[in-house]
């Protein structure tokens, strides 16, 4: 049986404070790390984007993963994303977290 979850490519280390808020401060990008991190787990990619097309995603996925926000993984032979939270947690404490809980009242009002 093969392994339900493997990672597609090497993650980069988390980058820079300033390279990390600017990879968030766009709000679809901002939109994917507020669902990857409400879901706790890897989601499929197109469950992360609503108002773009593929390419679009594609791109914001990358720019977010250069800044070692998040990582591509193959779950059961389908491509998903997963929020690098440890990772995160480590290199800037409290960071994704207060951003996220932030985004989480924005989508509320």
């Amino acid at each position: 049986m093969a392994n339900a979850e493997q990672a597609a490519d090497e993650a980069p280390p988390v980058a820079s404070l300033s390279t990390v808020l600017g990879a968030l401060q766009d709000p679809v990008r901002l939109e994917m790390v507020r669902r990857l991190s409400n879901a706790e787990t890897a989601v499929r990619c197109s469950a992360l984007y609503d108002v773009i097309n593929k390419s679009t995603a594609t791109h914001h996925f990358r720019i977010l993963r250069d800044a070692g926000v998040i990582e591509r993984l193959i779950v059961d032979g389908q491509t998903c994303q997963r929020l690098r939270a440890q990772e995160l947690e480590s290199a800037l404490p409290g960071l994704v977290p207060t951003i996220v809980e932030a985004a989480n009242r924005a989508k509320h009002d």
